[in-house]
């Protein structure tokens, strides 16, 4: 480290044991008199394939160990003549690097962005920006052809870029291959530990068990006959073909066999929720808690203004003011109170995809096997912090020559009412469905989550604090969505073939990202605030006040929070003695520079993006991200098959019109003979249904060796015992936050938390046992 350039000494690594799958390697290095403190080791891989360094230690008589913390491939030097640098575990900002490696800091930052040129290598480690081109496949139909995500017309985060070129019939879209996604050699799920289990069980599903559930239930339309018929699948299961090996491997929790020496089948595991009470979808009250202690609860907001508008043109879209009035809300609430009382008294709630989902009520309604509305769905707040739904506003536009048709649904006593009202909660359920995956999960963890990486390894070194301090949130995650790009939300993926707006689903989450996105916003307090469901409070626990008390994913999200917000506060004090050193730090900015510039290229002009001038907008910035790889991302998947493992409960698509629209003599005279069997027209498909749970089985699963927020201090941080204090409050506070859910889980006066047959929200409990358990925090978005 002492001069300009750095002193290097040679040495060659010989094996030396090997044992199960780890095998050491030694070498011996003779350093001149004056050498100083190593920082860097160069590493050339002699072998003909790549190698996993998992840390490299340097010992020497009467001088401390030195750690460097590898967790990374080497490459062979037949596919990189380049030696790998590794640094020592001691964090620099830039300014404060030892002169010795400051070339080498600035050397492995450039080989890490690369030059932007060629397709990349499944070896490469190169980080580069790219539109989402690659989720069509033009050249094998046209009905696979789709639009780019990310620029002027359908604003989007950016990808990774894999350097494919272009298709033969559609210069703006990337090449389909047959190989898996290219992301840099170190965001691939590690083989050392089990979470490669996880991603190859999910790969394998979706290329194995998805395609043989296709052939098996033949007819793609073919609904569910009766309930009892959907109740098959936890009790009689499908049966498996000969080469069912596989599939028991893939998916052990559900290959079951039928009787002793008789076939293997694919038989699901009942719900917690259907557990807990089979007949709880059809309730009311649990339709409206689950708004609260869902897989969704972040659509749920305050109705602020009355009567409520849309914002689309009323030109084309019909007139703005809803059809719900002051006296259908105050005939469904019995008079306790006027309109204008319970909007004093924040009483009105409303789940609101009227505008989102209006524009594209004519296209989705020309593909086959779908239907959409816009909708509005308000609810009355109960004395005991519970809510009511009173009403069911569903839209259908002008298209061509019909008029527009709207139409307000609410509970009633009477026969054909009731159906009528259970028919538009099956609606709004598949809205909600449909926008929970899209925007709540894909687009406001996944999606966004990927600029963050890409811009974080190309402009933050190894040493640096904050990439440090962010990168066990970041492990994964590109891994994850490259396959999802393969498979999940690509054209006619599980996506698109399961949930209602079909085609259209990804056009959607563009439009959903191009108006409601704003990085400020997705921090827990803000977001609560925006959608009025907390008023800020610096007197209250948590800075906010909740307009709901019982408010279980705000509740427990809240203590999550300020856990974080606390953690990283200490860690940015420790690093950052001032403002000053903030605003030049030259690898911070430039990386949040290209967070906006390039990785959010599409709302880089916003006025709302954060300014690293502070120690409070940096703490800010650095929980924001922390808080959605975590909590955010924890709170809306690994429920997915608790509560939408019974799809009544939680249809994604909705496949024909309510019976009232636009009616023929026929058709309403099956719904008045046979309410029951139109609803299981209006489900899921048999091999829709049996698609997605396959499918939520996985994603809501935790692998053998996840690793949770708080629970293990990384090694680089071993040896500062500022951060090692600060990290041990940080999992202290953890532990009392799992304390305070069981208590509040156990509090009968909690009802959207506990009652007979509901079921207890645990999501954000900080740790889980391996399996499916509706529970358990990690640090990353990794599933």
């Amino acid at each position: 480290e002492g001069s300009a350039e750095g002193q290097r000494v040679q040495g060659f690594a010989r094996k030396i044991s090997i044992k199960r799958r780890e095998v050491k390697y030694e070498c011996d290095f003779k350093l001149p008199t004056g050498f100083g403190e190593v920082g860097a080791i160069l590493v050339k891989n002699e072998n003909n394939k790549e190698m996993f360094f998992n840390n490299i230690v340097l010992t020497s008589s009467g001088k401390p160990t030195v750690t460097l913390t590898c967790n990374s491939w080497v490459h062979s030097k037949d596919d990189n003549p380049h030696m790998r640098i590794f640094f020592t575990d001691k964090s620099y900002l830039p300014s404060q690097t030892p002169s010795g490696i400051k070339k080498l800091r600035d050397q492995e930052l450039e080989n890490l962005r690369g030059n932007g040129q060629g397709e990349r290598k499944t070896s490469d480690r190169i980080y580069d920006y790219d539109t989402y081109n690659d989720l069509g496949n033009p050249d094998w139909s046209t009905s696979k052809r789709r639009p780019v995500l990310g620029g002027p017309i359908h604003p989007y985060p950016r990808r990774c870029r894999t350097g494919r070129g272009p298709t033969n019939t559609d210069p703006l879209s990337e090449k389909i291959t047959l190989a898996p996604n290219y992301v840099p050699r170190d965001e691939a799920f590690s083989t050392v530990k089990d979470f490669n289990f996880q991603y190859r069980t999910l790969r394998g599903v979706i290329r194995g068990v998805i395609p043989f559930l296709e052939t098996a239930l033949v007819n793609p339309d073919l609904g569910f006959p009766t309930f009892t018929r959907i109740d098959t699948l936890y009790d009689d299961g499908l049966p498996l073909p000969d080469n069912e090996g596989i599939y028991k491997y893939l998916l052990p929790r559900l290959i079951k066999k039928a009787e002793e020496g008789l076939e293997e089948i694919l038989l699901f595991e009942p719900p917690e929720l259907m557990n807990r009470d089979k007949f709880s979808w059809f309730r009311d009250e649990e339709f409206a808690r689950q708004t609260l202690a869902g897989l969704n609860p972040l659509s749920i907001q305050l109705v602020t203004e009355w009567p409520m508008k849309s914002k689309l043109d009323p030109n084309i879209y019909g007139p703005a003011e809803s059809d719900i009035t002051k006296e259908i809300v105050e005939r469904e609430i019995n008079g306790v109170m006027t309109l204008e009382e319970a909007m004093k008294k924040k009483k009105l709630f409303v789940i609101d995809y009227h505008d989102i989902l209006l524009p594209y009520v004519q296209k989705v309604r020309e593909l086959e096997g779908t239907t959409l509305y816009g909708s509005r769905t308000l609810f009355f707040l109960n004395e005991n912090n519970t809510l009511m739904p009173i009403a069911i506003e569903l839209t259908r536009p002008v298209i061509d020559n019909k008029p527009e048709w709207r139409h307000v649904f609410t509970p009633s006593s009477d026969a054909t009412n009731l159906w009528l009202w259970r028919f538009a909660k099956a609606h709004v359920l598949a809205h909600d469905s449909g926008y929970h995956q899209l925007v709540s999960h894909w687009v406001r963890t996944h999606c966004c989550m990927e600029p963050y990486i890409i811009a974080a390894n190309r402009h933050l070194s190894a040493m640096h604090p904050i990439y440090k301090l962010l990168h066990p949130h970041f492990r994964y995650t590109m891994e994850i969505n490259a396959l999802a790009r393969e498979a999940l939300i690509n054209a006619d993926g599980i996506i698109e073939s399961c949930f209602s707006p079909g085609r259209y689903s990804m056009e959607l989450s563009s439009a959903a990202y191009d108006q409601l996105w704003r990085f400020d916003m997705e921090a827990l307090p803000a977001d609560l605030i925006r959608r009025g469901m907390a008023v800020e409070d610096r007197t209250a626990e948590h800075g906010v006040k909740l307009t709901i008390e019982d408010y279980p994913f705000a509740n427990d999200g809240l203590i999550l929070w300020d856990a974080i917000k606390t953690w990283v506060t200490d860690y940015v004090n420790h690093y950052y003695q001032d403002a000053n050193t903030i605003e030049t730090d030259t690898e911070l900015q430039a990386w949040w520079t290209e967070v906006r510039t390039k990785g959010h290229a599409d709302k880089k002009d916003e006025p709302w993006w954060p300014v690293l001038d502070t120690k409070d907008s940096l703490v800010q910035t650095l929980s924001t991200i922390i808080w959605v790889a975590s909590g955010h991302h924890a709170a809306v998947n690994f429920g997915q098959y608790d509560y939408a493992g019974y799809f009544p409960n939680r249809p994604t698509i909705a496949r024909t019109n309510i019976p009232i629209e636009d009616p023929n003599e026929a058709e309403f005279k099956n719904f008045i003979a046979k309410p029951e069997t139109e609803l299981l027209k209006c489900f899921p498909s048999q091999i829709q249904a049996v698609k997605v749970m396959t499918v939520l089985d996985v994603l809501s699963t935790h692998s053998p060796d996840e690793e949770y927020i708080g629970n293990e201090l990384e090694p680089y941080w071993s040896e500062d015992p500022v951060i090692k204090a600060a990290f041990d409050l940080f999992k202290g506070r953890l532990v009392y936050m799992n304390a305070i859910i069981e208590a509040r889980n156990a509090d009968p006066k909690l009802r959207n938390r506990i009652g007979a047959g509901v079921v207890s929200y645990e999501l954000l409990k900080q740790l889980s046992k391996p399996g499916l358990t509706g529970m358990g925090v990690p640090n990353s978005i990794s599933i």
